[in-house]
This record gives C-alpha cells, structure tokens and sequence, in this order.
C-alpha cells in the first residue's frame, strides 16, 4: 500500500514504515504529524484517485529529528568583465517516518 501525499508545497510517495526527508516543518521532535492532502492511494492494485484530494484518507507520521542538507556552493561568474559572486546554501530538513496510511 502506499499513496502520494502534499507535505510543505511538494508531493511525496509514501509507504508506511517509510523514512522520508521534507522541507522543516513546525513540529518537535517525536510529535506525531497527520497529512490530509493525500492525492492518490493505491491499496493492493485498488487506486483511488482525488479530484483533488481522497476524501478521508490522511497519513500519520512521526518528527525523527531536525537536520541540515548538504552545502551548496552557487559561483557566478561573467568572463572578462571581472565580475565574480560567491554564495552558499544550507537546506533545512525534518526526517520523518510514516506510521500508518488510512484510506
């Protein structure tokens, strides 16, 4: 069983047991989060497909920790016109673990 879910403006595939890193979202560390902008569900073959959401399904998931992305490093450059910018990036992310799919 798994469905596609909205978290935080993206769409996620999701199973349950599942560990999933998301865009950071307002919640504590072991809270447990319900997801009700669920797009689509299949169950053993059975797809449901929202127009646009599956009236009553919703996914729980539980807030593992808070962490940090990788660095990215964005260089821009025109040649010859002695034009350099140098920027970094660090995303923040929640990892999540999805306990149980109703739909």
């Amino acid at each position: 069983m798994y469905a596609i879910v909205e978290i935080a403006g993206q769409q996620f595939k999701v199973e349950k047991e599942k560990k999933l890193f998301v865009h950071r979202l307002d919640a504590e560390q072991g809270d447990s989060l319900d997801f009700e902008k669920v797009l689509l569900v299949d169950n053993d073959g059975k797809v449901a497909v929202g127009t646009p959401t599956v009236k009553g399904a919703k996914v729980t998931a539980k807030v593992l920790e808070h962490v940090k992305g990788d660095k990215v490093i964005v260089f821009k450059k025109k040649r010859r016109k002695g034009y350099k910018k140098k920027n970094g990036h660090r995303q923040l992310f929640t990892q999540i673990q999805v306990e149980n799919i109703v739909g």
